[in-house]
């Protein structure tokens, strides 16, 4: 059996659940998310706990299961509170920099990177080095993070470019000559 399927939901107050078939509505302070469930799983709402119920035990399903409670779980927690990730920018000259409600980058290019910020998502620079992503979408912030990240990821011999905050880079010995 699936130990974290199994755990029960608890929502909290402020945050309203609705369940449609297979459609979940999570509404809270920050905001609204909408989850389609897979068919082979069900949801039980009773007052303010909600429970994830799988069809059979196959393995396709008892994977669903803890994987679906999970989603819920995130979506539950990015209302009331957002999800962030932070980025870090090294190198001599590179900055970023917000610009309307997406970002301007010098990334060491002969030209400006400009990122528009998908929906859901916002951008703070408290200083050139830093970017913060914001959204109560727990995936999609961090994929917008990871696309930021591309732009220019961290190289190992200079330790140039974009990475997370809590990313270690292994540095490499360049060439050591004669």
């Amino acid at each position: 059996m699936s130990r974290i399927g199994n755990k029960v939901i608890t929502i909290p107050e402020g945050v309203t659940v609705t369940v449609d078939g297979q459609k979940v509505t999570v509404k809270g302070p920050k905001g609204t998310l909408e989850r389609t469930v897979h068919k082979n799983i069900s949801l039980e709402l009773d007052g303010n706990t909600l429970k994830v119920v799988r069809k059979d035990d196959e393995p396709f399903n008892r994977s669903l299961h803890g994987l679906t409670r999970t989603l819920i779980e995130n979506m539950i927690e990015g209302v009331t509170k957002e999800f962030t990730k932070e980025l870090q920018i090294n190198g001599v000259g590179y900055k970023a920099a917000k610009q309307g409600n997406g970002l301007n980058m010098s990334l060491g290019f002969s030209h400006q990177v400009l990122f528009d910020a998908p929906e859901g998502i916002s951008f703070d620079v408290p200083n050139p080095n830093t970017i913060i992503v914001r959204g109560i979408d727990k995936e999609l912030v961090g994929q917008t993070a990871a696309v930021v990240r591309s732009k220019r990821p961290p190289e190992v011999y200079g330790g140039k470019g974009i990475k997370y905050a809590d990313e270690v880079i292994r540095r490499k010995e360049g060439k050591t000559g004669k």
